[in-house]
């Protein structure tokens, strides 16, 4: 791993009286940078925090301009039986978000009120829409892209950028419920794919390295669930179809994904009957990069005054 001196503080050593320091996550809220709401991971942004979000999010299109990307923006929400369809419920069960609603009468509504001053539980009559929460930019896609019939010779290429949904509730600042994920996604045969991978790959590190921040490229895997769950996440490491590239930020010992580099092989192409010019099933691949991982690995390395910044860093995000 690259190094970057000085090295920030991610224990929360004691003062002298013995009280722990304040943690990454609080001195967050104290600077204002993020806001509480009353849920673990689920945060409010102050316009600061923004800024470095919306200046990663034009830096990484800078990167990957001249491939002339098909632009989509899809609402954090997607369409249930699309996401039945993906398999994600197979694999995340524990992670996946749905949308539920009230679709009863008046005297239904009247027992909701009554729950509600009671503090009891009002969610009884709530019934599950046609809305999922969207669990990765990528995933509204595939059956857009596959409704369009064949792909062309040379394949296709798409920018996505998504506030996605994953329930994992934590005091870990990079552990978001709710957080914004910008990908680049190839479709198409094998070697496109993986390509289009590789130059992700070299591209992401260097834009982190320009960023000065410390870096290492790891092979990983899904968080898939149960013991089927590990058997997955064990042939995907022996295949190497995941990579990460990790920045410390809550520990060293335990650094945060900020970039993810993934060959899904025919899995996609499979689920949705997306096809290649000559017939055969498509191959997909992605990049994602989560911005407010980035930005919190900003933070962290480089303090929560963004003016104090150093200066090459301030300039690679905002000229």
């Amino acid at each position: 791993m690259e190094s970057l001196s000085p090295a920030p503080t991610f224990c929360e050593p004691l003062d002298d009286d013995g009280l722990a320091e304040p943690t990454f996550l609080d001195r967050l809220f104290d600077q204002g940078l993020l806001v509480r709401t009353g849920v673990d991971g689920l945060y409010g942004r102050s316009g600061a925090f923004e800024s470095v979000v919306e200046a990663l999010d034009r830096l990484i299109g800078r990167l990957g301009a001249a491939d002339n990307a098909e632009v989509l923006r899809f609402p954090p929400g997607m369409s249930r039986p699309a996401f039945e369809r993906s398999g994600y419920l197979k694999g995340f069960p524990n992670l996946a978000g749905t949308v539920h609603s009230f679709c009863g009468h008046e005297g239904e509504h009247a027992k909701l009120l009554a729950c509600v001053e009671a503090g009891e539980d009002w969610t009884a009559g709530q019934r599950a829409t046609d809305i999922v929460l969207t669990p990765a930019a990528c995933y509204p896609l595939y059956p857009v892209a596959a409704a369009r019939g064949p792909l062309p010779a040379e394949g296709r290429l798409f920018d996505l950028q998504s506030y996605c949904f994953r329930r994992e509730p934590s005091l870990e600042p990079t552990r978001m419920q709710l957080f914004r994920m910008r990908e680049y996604v190839r479709m198409g045969s094998p070697d496109q794919v993986l390509a289009f991978r590789e130059s992700w790959l070299e591209r992401g590190t260097q834009m982190i390295r320009d960023l000065a921040l410390p870096l290492a490229i790891d092979a990983a895997n899904d968080p898939f669930f149960g013991r089927a769950g590990r058997m997955l996440a064990n042939n995907q490491r022996a295949q190497g179809l995941k990579f990460e590239l990790n920045v410390p930020v809550n520990s060293v010992e335990k650094p945060t994904a900020c970039l993810s580099f993934n060959y899904h092989q025919d899995h996609f192409g499979t689920t949705w009957d997306l096809v290649q010019a000559d017939g055969e099933v498509a191959h997909t691949a992605c990049v994602g990069f989560g911005l407010e991982r980035i930005t919190l690995a900003l933070l962290c390395h480089h303090g929560l005054d963004l003016a104090a910044w150093p200066e090459g860093v301030r300039r690679v995000l905002w000229g």
